[in-house]
């Protein structure tokens, strides 16, 4: 969807069509912009950025505050639209999905594919646009359209709003080849520095490259991750939400952990605590069941797993019980740590009715808070905010890394 949050709060009051709007902080407060129409947007204003200095670059622009019950409602009007196309419809955000419309059959239609093997997936795109926009009351999306998941998410941010962007079969090089290489999936500040260092600035750079100076440059496993990225080759199906029963995230590492090193470990299991409770959000689900999985250099695996007394989506709750358990139930002796991994199962798109862990409404704030964190890096990606648990020593914490004020739930679709 287009500045979704915007566009919602235009619909609601035409009055603010064609000013520049701001949903997030205030400028009062220490929040941050969780998103700018696209007027205030040419003025310089754009998500993450702290509503102080937002008022200041645009003294003119109107600061809301979230209404996220009104936007949940929103999006389940928008999903039900994506679900007449294809019951293959998988939530990313509040205001984003995958569609896989490969079998799809618009009305009238003579076959479910077109010319190009797409599953009628121009007209269907465009009939799509025009319904959601028609239904809605005027709410837009940007649409791309592709073989696989990765590439139909960068068309889709191409060319905002109210686009429409076609990666051709067989032509998926061609198009990546000019955007710039932070375009690819992961590469973020530090990264793009190390790939420019060496050359790479367009994602054409990386594919002249080849995979085995990748591989030297960044190591055998990323090399490969990024070769398969700059051609764009993914794999992934399309997963909707009844098919997750567990969430979990897991690393290999190429240089072992000391099993001593106990800062190190911690921020490992921070950190893919923080990716569990992002993806749960994401799809609206929380989790009763933590697991905590483990292998050691001599390729010894232990799984441990501890159930809560509530469902949860936070990365505090999540890492406290993976770090019980790596304390309580394993034991690595002298032995280095080869992999680590945290999941969550048990999975429940009811939340929590007891406030068994924060106080007075504590619990749905805090939820909140993450909400609108997750919203944040979507737009800007992941080191737009970060925690103090999840830095290096000697990375000092800058004021973007502060969590926003703002209260933001993403919907139940």
């Amino acid at each position: 969807m287009d500045a979704f949050y915007c566009s919602v709060e235009e619909l609601d009051n035409p009055s603010l069509k064609g000013r520049p709007v701001v949903v997030g902080g205030t400028p009062e407060g220490r929040g941050v912009v969780a998103t700018a129409n696209y007027a205030a947007r040419k003025l310089g204003l754009h998500s993450a950025m702290p509503a102080a200095r937002a008022v200041r670059l645009c003294p003119k622009a109107v600061f809301l505050r979230p209404r996220p019950e009104r936007y949940a409602e929103a999006s389940r009007q928008v999903f039900s639209i994506f679900e007449k196309y294809t019951p293959l419809v998988e939530p990313l955000s509040i205001d984003e999905a995958f569609l896989d419309v490969t079998a799809s059959r618009l009305t009238g239609s003579p076959g479910s594919f077109d010319a190009e093997g797409y599953g009628a997936g121009e007209a269907i795109a465009r009939e799509l646009q025009q319904k959601v926009e028609a239904e809605t009351g005027g709410l837009t999306c940007s649409i791309g359209i592709a073989s696989n998941k990765y590439l139909a998410k960068i068309a889709s941010d191409l060319r905002k709003p109210r686009a429409i962007v076609v990666v051709p079969l067989g032509e998926e090089e061609k198009f990546l080849a000019p955007l710039p290489i932070q375009k690819i999936w992961g590469v973020g500040p530090k990264m793009a520095e190390r790939l420019e260092a060496i050359g790479m600035k367009f994602i054409g750079d990386m594919q002249r490259l080849g995979v085995e100076p990748l591989q030297r440059a960044l190591g055998e496993e990323t090399g490969e991750h990024f070769w398969r990225l700059c051609r764009g080759v993914d794999q992934r199906p399309v997963v909707t939400d009844q098919e997750v029963k567990s969430i979990s995230q897991e690393k290999t590492y190429g240089e072992f952990l000391d099993s001593g090193d106990r800062e190190t470990i911690e921020r490992e299991l921070f950190r893919m605590s923080d990716k569990v409770a992002r993806r749960l959000r994401a799809r609206e689900l929380w989790g009763r069941t933590v697991q905590l999985k483990a292998r050691d250099e001599r390729f010894h695996t232990v799984t441990r797993s501890s159930s809560l007394e509530s469902p949860t989506c936070l990365v505090e709750e999540i890492y406290q019980a993976a770090l019980g358990l790596l304390d309580d139930r394993v034991d690595f002796g002298d032995r280095r740590i080869r992999l680590l991994g945290v999941g969550v199962s048990g999975l429940t798109s009811e939340p929590r009715r007891q406030l068994d862990f924060f106080d007075s409404g504590e619990l749905e704030q805090a939820e909140n808070i993450a909400a609108i964190s997750d919203a944040v890096r979507r737009k800007i990606g992941d080191q737009a905010i970060l925690r103090a648990k999840m830095l290096e020593r000697g990375e000092e914490k800058g004021p973007e890394d502060d969590e926003p004020d703002a209260a933001v739930r993403p919907p139940r679709p």
